[in-house]
């Protein structure tokens, strides 16, 4: 009774790996190789996605304040773009080079703003990609995404003088 209940168990499993990846083989060993097809194909994807993301952000590094439309070198800071989704704000922080000490800043000024952080990804590796879900804590309600924004910007040109 155990042994039926297993197999039935595991092919019910089979089923659900085949209609997932497309499979139309039938045999275990087809369906099996058929799914590892399919993660290689998906590994292939998220690699191009990221050298996508990677390129779009080093194409949008530009003056936050708008000053000028010419690219220095020296005058370069990260990109910053806040959007509001209800009572949440998508925050994101993309610069085309390592930003040693830019995290923390950031961090301070959402304390300071009164946000919460409820999720984050960041990458500080050669370049630096900070994407942030942040929520008013209580008390807070009078933020809007251009106030965090031009706060996100001020500390953004605070680090960059500083250094």
């Amino acid at each position: 009774m155990s042994r039926e209940k297993n197999s039935n168990a595991l092919q019910r499993k089979y089923n659900l790996l085949s209609s997932l990846t497309n499979s139309n083989s039938k045999d275990k060993v087809s369906i099996l190789k058929d799914a590892s097809k399919y993660i290689k194909e998906l590994k292939q994807k998220v690699e191009r996605l990221n050298q996508d993301i990677g390129t779009s952000c080093s194409n949008q590094i530009s003056d936050p304040l708008n000053t000028t439309n010419e690219f220095d070198d020296q005058n370069l800071l990260p990109q910053v773009n806040v959007e509001t989704r209800e009572e949440e704000f998508v925050i994101n922080v993309c610069s085309d080079q390592s930003c040693q000490g830019l995290l923390v800043i950031i961090l301070k000024t959402f304390e300071q703003l009164g946000l919460e952080v409820r999720d984050a990804n960041v990458s500080c590796d050669d370049c630096f990609q900070l994407d942030a879900l942040g929520v008013e804590k209580d008390g807070v309600d009078d933020l809007d995404a251009q106030i965090v924004r031009q706060a996100i910007l001020q500390a953004v040109i605070q680090w960059k003088g500083d250094k």
